[in-house]
This record gives structure tokens, sequence and C-alpha cells, in this order.
């Protein structure tokens, strides 16, 4: 396989395996938040923890794109 494809690929998994982690952060944030709310009998920590869980995941993103972007150069 040329040196090119594989360095496409690897980026293509990369940016999948990146898909999976803020999907990941999001729904275990968003299960911790109902685990409080149920255990606390409150109503304000599934939206709390999951919005800062979404806020996590996209800085996670963007500070690994900004990684693989300069890895290119």
């Amino acid at each position: 396989m040329p040196k090119a494809n594989k360095k496409g690929v690897s980026k293509f998994l990369r940016f999948t395996s990146i898909a999976f982690q803020m999907g990941g952060t999001i729904f275990l944030g968003n299960y911790l938040g109902e685990w409080l709310d149920a255990k606390y009998n409150k109503a304000f920590w599934e939206t709390s923890i999951s919005l800062f869980a979404v806020f996590a995941s996209m800085y996670l993103v963007i500070s690994q794109v900004i990684k693989i972007s300069k890895e290119d150069d």
C-alpha cells in the first residue's frame, strides 16, 4: 500500500474514533446526571452534567483536530 494511502486511512480512523469518543462522553455525562437526579431527587443534575459533557467533548474534538492538522505540516 502506498505511503499516502496509509496516512489517509490512519486519519480516517482517528476521526472516526473522535466521533465515538464524543458520543461516549455525552452518553456517560447524561447517564451520570440521570443517576444523580434519581439518587438525590433533584431535577437539575441531568441537564447540568449533560451540558458540561457536551462542552467537554467539543473541547476534546477541537483540540484533537488541531493536533491532527499540525501533524500534516
